[in-house]
């Protein structure tokens, strides 16, 4: 697979899990709301997480969907994917006790070890493409 395959495919996916994911959790905004409410986090925090976690999610998107931003989508992708796997990472240690999922769709489903590793893939694969990205431009990261 060259090196512009792997980073269509990767940009492709994470455009559909992002895009997804937003979407899934402006559908349902008001049920989204009420679980992260039941999330361990401070209250004053629900209303917020509420509404930046979807848009955080869209922006994402839409710096993938350009190829001048792509990069920067990549590193934003990164950056949620650490967030969300951090913390899918404490409910399976069972730091929290008992905690509801808040995901969007049909990641509802998913048991919380299934939904770790399907975090720790969509991290993976992110950082893997700004490795691709730095690899084509000969930056820094193409030294490795």
């Amino acid at each position: 697979m060259t090196r512009q395959t792997a980073l269509t495919t990767i940009t492709a996916l994470l455009i559909v899990l992002f895009s997804y994911t937003a979407i899934s959790k402006l559908v349902a905004f008001r049920v989204f709301n009420s679980q992260l409410a039941l999330q361990p986090f401070p209250a004053w925090t629900i209303w917020p997480l509420t509404l930046l976690i979807p848009i955080s999610e869209m922006a994402v998107t839409a710096l993938l969907l350009v190829k001048s931003t792509r990069l920067s989508g990549l590193y934003a992708s990164a950056i949620l994917m650490v967030g969300f796997t951090a913390y899918m990472g404490l409910v399976v240690a069972d730091f929290f006790g008992k905690t509801p999922c808040s995901c969007g769709g049909v990641l509802q489903q998913m048991g919380f070890q299934a939904h770790l590793i399907f975090n720790l893939f969509f991290l993976t694969i992110s950082l893997i493409g700004i490795y691709i990205i730095h690899q084509m431009k000969g930056g820094l990261l193409s030294k490795l």
